[in-house]
C-alpha cells in the first residue's frame, strides 16, 4: 500500500516548489536584463570609436584605397584589444588591422553586417572565421560608402563584465531560505492544529472519549477546530438527550391504549404500536401484519385522499368507522416534511355512554315538556283567581311552586337547545353578525338584573368585528356567560367583553368578570353537562346546570374554541377564538 505523503511534507513540496520556480525566473530576468544593458554600454563604447574612426577619416579626407593605413596611428588611442575593420558596401574587405585584407572573404552576408543594412548598425557574438577567436562584433553604417566594424575580443574579462551580478544572485537565494523557513514554520504550526483535529476525529470515529484536557493550539485553525468540538458535544449531548426522549415518547406510545402509527412521506412504517395493529385488524375483512394495507383499504379512501390533497393546511383529519359492533375514531396528522401520524381509538364505551346520556337527556326532557306545561298554566289560573290572595301562605306556595316549574321549563329549553346543536347542526343559518351590536342587546336585555346586583356590564369591541356564525346561537353564548357573572360573580362586579386581538384568519374575544372566581379543581369540568361547582360561589339556588354547556357547544359549532382561567386581578376569564369565515 503506497504510504500518503503528510499535510506538512505536501505543503512544504508545494510551497518550495512555487516558490522556486519563482526564484528561478526572478534570476533570469534580471540576468537577460543585466547582460543587455552591459552588452549596450559596450555597444555605445564601441559606436564611439565608430565615430572617432569616421571623423578622422572625413576629416583627414583620407580615399578609401591603400591610404587606409595611416588609421594604424588612430589606433594606438585605443583599446589595444579592439580590431577594427572597414567594409564597402558591396561587403569587400577595405581595411583590417589584423590581417591583410586582400585576403579576407566578403562580408556582406556577416550577421552584424546584416542587421546594420537594415538597421543602421548591429551587432553580434560569433567567432570569427579569419582568427577563429570569439568577438562582440559591432558595425555602423555611414554614408560615405562603407561600414566601420570593431570586435573586441569576448573573453573572460568581457563575459565577467556582462554577466556577472552576484550581489543580486545572493539576495534572491537569501530570500528563498527566508521564505522556505516562514513556510517550514507556518506549515508546521498549521500542521500541528490539524494532527490535533485528525485525534480528535480519530477518538470520535473509534468511540473513544476525548480526553478532558484536550486543548488544540492558540491560532485560528486551532480556534476552528475547538469550535468544531463544541459544537459536536453539544451535538452529541443533544442526540443523548433525543434518544432520551424517544424512548420515553415510545414507551408512551407502547403503553398508550390508542393505536398510534408513524409514516414516512412515502408512506412507509417508522413506528406502530401493539394496539394500531389490533384496532386495524378489526376494522379490516382479512387479518394482516402490515400497518401499510390500510392504504390500499377502501374504507380509508377518504384518508388516503387528505394524505394526498396539497392544499390540506395544518389542521387534522377525523374519520368514525362503524365495524363490528364498534367504533373508532381514526385521526391524521401531516407535518411539514410530510410525514404523518395516524390515531385509532376505539370509542365504542365512551361514545356509547355519550349517546345513551344524551337519550336519557332528551327522553326526559321530551317526557317532561307537556305535564310541565301543564302544571305552569294551571299554577298560572290558580294564582290569578281573587281566591288565593286571601290565604296568603297557601299564596307563598303556590309562587314557589311557580317559579320552580318556570326553571323547569327553562332547563327543558336548555336540553332542547343542546339536542339540536348536536343532532342538527345544519339546521343554523348562519350570516356576517356584528358583534357589538349583539353584545350591546345583550347588554340591553339583561340590564335589570344588571341593575339588581349594581354590576356593570362593559362592551370594548370595535364596529368593524364581524363573526360569520348564528345569530341565535352567538346571543345565547354571551348572554349564558353574562348571566353566569350575575348569578355567581358576587355583587357590584364589573363585566368586561373586548375583542383582545385578531389575526388574519380569527378573531379573540375575552369575557370576565372581577368576581369571586373558581377553584382550580372546577375550571377543566365547568362545561360539563349538570357540573355544579357547589354553594360557596352561588348567590342564589338555581340554574339548569346546562349554561355553560350550551356555551362550549356553540362555540364548537362555530369550529371556535373556548378555555376558562382564574385570573390574577380576581375573577373569571373565558377566552374565545372565532374563526372569520
Amino acid at each position: 500500500m503506497k504510504k500518503k505523503v503528510s499535510y506538512k511534507t505536501a505543503v512544504m513540496l508545494v510551497f518550495t516548489a512555487i516558490i522556486a520556480v519563482f526564484t528561478v525566473g526572478v534570476i533570469l530576468f534580471e540576468q537577460r536584463q543585466w547582460k543587455e544593458e552591459r552588452t549596450l554600454s559596450l555597444e555605445l563604447l564601441l559606436e564611439c570609436n565608430a565615430d572617432i574612426v569616421h571623423a578622422y577619416i572625413v576629416g583627414n579626407q583620407i580615399p578609401l584605397g591603400e591610404e587606409l593605413g595611416q588609421l594604424e596611428g588612430q589606433l594606438r588611442y585605443m583599446d589595444p584589444d579592439l580590431r577594427l575593420t572597414l567594409i564597402d558596401w558591396q561587403g569587400e574587405v577595405l581595411f583590417d588591422n589584423l590581417l591583410e585584407a586582400s585576403e579576407m572573404e566578403n562580408h556582406l552576408k556577416r550577421p552584424e553586417i546584416q542587421k546594420t543594412i537594415g538597421f543602421g548598425k548591429g551587432s553580434h557574438v560569433r567567432r570569427s572565421e579569419s582568427t577563429n577567436v570569439d568577438y562582440l562584433y559591432f558595425a555602423k553604417k555611414y554614408e560615405e560608402g562603407y561600414f566601420i566594424r570593431f570586435a573586441m575580443p569576448y573573453d573572460m574579462k568581457v563575459q565577467k563584465f556582462i554577466h556577472a551580478h552576484s550581489p543580486f544572485i545572493y539576495s534572491i537565494l537569501i530570500f528563498f531560505v527566508l521564505c522556505m523557513l516562514m513556510v517550514y514554520f507556518f506549515a508546521n504550526r498549521f500542521s500541528k492544529s490539524i494532527k490535533e483535529l485528525r485525534a480528535f476525529s480519530l477518538s470520535v470515529k473509534q468511540g473513544t472519549p476525548v480526553p478532558s484536557g484536550f486543548r488544540f493550539s492558540d491560532d485560528e485553525v486551532g480556534q476552528v477546530s475547538a469550535d468544531i468540538v463544541e459544537h459536536y458535544t453539544l451535538l452529541q449531548e443533544n442526540r443523548r438527550k433525543l434518544a432520551s426522549e424517544r424512548e420515553k415518547l415510545l414507551q408512551h406510545f407502547q403503553y398508550s391504549e390508542e393505536g398510534i402509527a408513524i409514516f414516512s412521506e412515502q408512506r412507509e412504517k417508522i413506528y406502530a404500536n401493539s394496539y394500531f395493529l389490533q384496532f386495524l385488524n378489526v376494522i379490516l375483512d382479512k387479518p394482516t401484519l402490515e400497518v401499510e394495507q390500510l392504504f390500499q383499504e377502501p374504507i380509508f379512501s377518504d384518508l388516503v385522499a387528505f394524505i394526498d390533497w396539497k392544499d390540506r393546511g395544518s389542521d387534522p383529519y377525523t374519520l368514525r368507522i362503524d365495524k363490528s359492533g364498534r367504533q373508532f375514531l381514526v385521526r391524521v396528522i401531516v407535518f411539514d416534511d410530510e410525514s404523518f401520524e395516524i390515531y385509532l381509538s376505539d370509542i365504542t364505551r365512551s361514545e356509547k355512554t355519550r349517546q345513551l346520556k344524551q337519550e336519557m337527556t332528551n327522553n326526559i326532557a321530551h317526557e317532561l315538556r307537556t305535564p310541565v306545561t301543564s302544571i305552569r298554566g294551571y299554577l298560572e289560573t290558580i294564582l290569578d283567581q281573587p281566591e288565593s290572595q286571601d290565604n296568603e301562605r297557601i299564596h307563598h306556595f303556590l309562587d314557589r311552586a311557580y317559579v320552580q316549574t318556570i326553571r323547569l321549563s327553562e332547563l327543558i329549553q336548555d336540553i332542547g337547545m343542546l339536542t339540536k346543536i348536536e343532532e342538527a347542526s345544519d339546521r343554523f343559518e348562519m350570516e356576517p353578525v356584528p358583534l357589538k351590536e349583539l353584545l350591546a342587546e345583550v347588554k340591553t336585555d339583561l340590564s335589570p338584573k344588571l341593575r339588581e346586583t349594581g354590576d356593570q356590564m362593559k362592551v370594548v369591541v370595535g364596529d368593524d368585528v364581524l363573526i360569520y356564525g348564528n345569530r341565535t346561537l352567538l346571543y345565547s353564548i354571551f348572554r349564558n356567560l353574562a348571566e353566569n357573572s350575575i348569578a355567581y360573580a358576587g355583587d357590584n362586579v364589573e363585566i368586561v367583553v373586548r375583542c383582545y386581538s385578531e389575526s388574519d384568519d380569527a378573531y379573540f374575544i375575552e369575557f370576565h368578570d372581577n368576581g369571586v372566581g373558581v377553584d382550580e379543581k372546577h375550571l377543566v369540568r365547568i362545561f360539563e353537562r349538570f357540573y355544579r361547582v357547589g354553594e360557596g360561589r352561588t348567590r342564589v339556588t338555581g340554574g339548569s346546570g346546562l349554561g355553560l354547556s350550551i356555551v362550549k357547544n356553540a362555540v364548537l359549532l362555530h369550529k371556535g374554541s373556548i378555555v376558562a382561567k382564574n385570573r390574577a386581578e380576581g375573577g373569571l376569564s373565558f377566552l374565545i377564538t372565532f374563526p372569520k369565515k
